[in-house]
């Protein structure tokens, strides 16, 4: 671990003995009822669970079709889909939805549980179901693809929703039916398309656990629904009265918070967090390394439509000169590991063809990145260190990650600095985190990290993510390099529609997608992402964890990740004695 690390994980640490003076106010584990700086209004602690680690401003809307910034708990507290889906098990489990069947080639019913209301009484029918996917017409909306191979969605009767399909694809649709939300039709369907898409939808009305009580700049307050459908239907009842989730500054801040009590579950890294582990000031799903579950992959991402990015050798180049392993020890202290030149997640290494890695894959390599640009005719003609475009033009790079996420931040250093000793000029920004989502969705960004896809039912969700076409004026979520190529396209497409059971079918198909990759380059694979969960036991206790007998559900309230096991979690812990 470097020099630089090591001061700031000390001084972060520093930051939980000045807690009583750096933040004002608050509650604490044994009392008070304001958390998390002290404001908010009073809420009783022993019911308020107090979270953060996905909001870095002002919550942005509550609208769950806007995926990628919609305020943490939109989808999954509210608005809920037609399953979850248990990474443990690999299974789909029914949720709004009592059962989901193919039943026929191209026809899959859902039946959907009887007795669900939304929060304002309205019955939920088939007809919100099919209203719901519906939306994916209109061609801007974020999974407007969907609607390339599935035909019809129509209500049957009440609680019966028959999809229609052009062609089967069966892993896209396990994905879909945990991740997508439903929203009622007597609400949505009188908004124009510009709102559905992208209205703030500030009184939301889902079939959820949780509606939404309050909302300042810095947090959003959720408040239990006690006529809630799945208290009766799933035997389940969220432990908190309360979730406010708390807009974080800083990670500083936060370890601060959590040191203070005013924090309970903190889901994003923390610089220093194996330290907190080992003191038991947090606890963890490992009480040793990785102390994390792994989440999802982290991606250099280069912007193709700018030259030199939209060049295969480049980015070739670009990638072996990443030192990963100086992020994974000197940013992380061995939190995370290297990806594989394919960054597919470990609980997918199955997939990965060896000996076409092995081939084509990449390393950390000076002078192979050297000779790969030289080769392209990129030269360092002025003699500044640096190479030039083609045309003999400047070549100088902006690398943009969220202000404020220091393990990014940092990890962004050592990507410039390794772009350097290769001759590739690279500077780093830290734009606020809603405005880099605005220019990335836009392409207005040469180089940016992101890990939008998580940990799912399938690698198919990967791949999507990487090479979906076409390309929209508007990129929200996937292919925010606007990297085309049909034959990578049709492949993914052609993956989707390999049944879930058939691993040889799945392993043939994706072994063609990553020959495609490993030649082009168009995302460049870090580092895996553990799921960032660091949590107090002052006020909840009941974390999940390894140990005998601990819940083993996902500790996490990230996008997604309430539909596989985070609001299960909820449903586990316990109050504090």
């Amino acid at each position: 671990m470097g020099t630089r690390t090591r001061v700031r994980i000390t001084a972060a640490l520093a930051v939980i003995g000045l807690a009583a003076t750096a933040c004002t106010g608050g509650g604490s584990a044994s009392g008070g009822s304001t958390g998390a700086g002290g404001k908010g209004g009073s809420l009783p602690r022993h019911e308020t669970l107090y979270t953060t680690g996905t909001q870095w401003g002002p919550p942005a809307n509550y609208n769950p079709l806007r995926n990628w910034d919609h305020a943490t708990g939109t989808k999954g507290l509210v608005y809920e889909t037609l399953f979850h889906f248990d990474p443990d098990k690999g299974e789909l489990t029914p949720w709004l939805a009592e059962s989901g069947d193919w039943t026929g080639d191209t026809t899959y019913d859902v039946k959907l549980r009887a007795g669900i209301t939304w929060a304002d009484g309205e019955p939920l029918t088939a007809k919100d179901v099919a209203y719901s996917y519906g939306l994916g017409k209109i061609e801007a909306s974020s999974f407007h693809s969907l609607w390339s191979w599935l035909a019809d969605a129509k209500a049957v009767d009440d609680t019966t929703v028959r999809f229609t399909f052009k062609e089967a694809r069966y892993q896209e649709w396990d994905y879909t039916l945990f991740g997508q939300p439903v929203v009622p039709e007597h609400i949505w369907g009188s908004r124009t398309e510009e709102d559905v898409l992208n209205g703030v939808n500030d009184k939301p009305v889902g079939t959820g656990a949780y509606t939404l009580k309050s909302k300042t700049q810095d947090r959003v307050v959720w408040e239990r629904r006690d006529d809630w459908w799945g208290t009766k239907a799933l035997s389940m009842t969220p432990a908190p009265r309360y979730i406010v989730d708390v807009s974080n500054p800083s990670n500083e801040v936060v370890i601060g918070q959590l040191g203070q009590g005013q924090l309970d579950l903190s889901n994003n890294f923390l610089p220093g967090a194996s330290s907190l582990i080992k003191s038991k000031k947090v606890v963890s799903y490992y009480d040793e390394a990785p102390y994390m579950l792994s989440a999802n992959t982290a991606w250099l991402v280069p912007n193709t439509t700018r030259k030199p990015m939209d060049d295969a050798a480049f980015r070739r180049a670009l990638a072996a000169s990443v030192d990963t392993e100086k992020i994974v020890k000197g940013v992380y202290g061995d939190l995370v590991k290297p990806a594989s030149p394919t960054g597919l997640l470990p609980q997918w290494e199955q997939f990965d063809d060896q000996a076409l890695i092995a081939e084509k894959g990449f390393t950390h390599d000076v002078a192979a990145a050297k000779k790969e640009l030289a080769e392209a005719g990129y030269r360092d003609e002025d003699g500044d260190g640096f190479v030039e475009n083609k045309d003999g033009k400047p070549l100088s790079l902006k690398l943009a990650v969220p202000s404020g996420w220091t393990d990014w931040m940092e990890a962004a250093k050592v990507v410039a600095a390794g772009a350097k000793d290769v001759g590739i000029k690279i500077t780093t920004e830290f734009p606020d985190q809603n405005a880099l989502n605005e220019q990335r969705a836009k392409g207005d960004f040469d180089l940016v990290v992101n890990n939008e896809r998580q940990l799912s039912n399938t690698p198919w969700t990967y791949y999507e993510y990487i090479f979906q076409l076409p390309v929209q004026k508007q990129q929200n979520t996937v292919n925010f390099g606007r990297y085309e190529n049909e034959d990578a396209w049709k492949l993914v497409q052609k993956l989707g529609g390999v049944r879930t059971d058939d691993t040889a079918g799945m392993k043939s198909v994706i072994s063609q997608i990553q020959d495609i990759q490993l030649t082009e380059m168009p995302l460049i694979p870090l580092w895996y992402n553990g799921l960032w969960a660091q949590s107090t036991t002052g006020s909840w206790t009941n974390w999940p964890s390894d140990a005998a007998g601990a819940p083993k559900s996902a500790p996490a309230l990230w996008r997604n990740w309430l539909e596989m096991g985070g609001f299960e979690t909820l449903t586990q812990i316990k109050p504090a004695p």
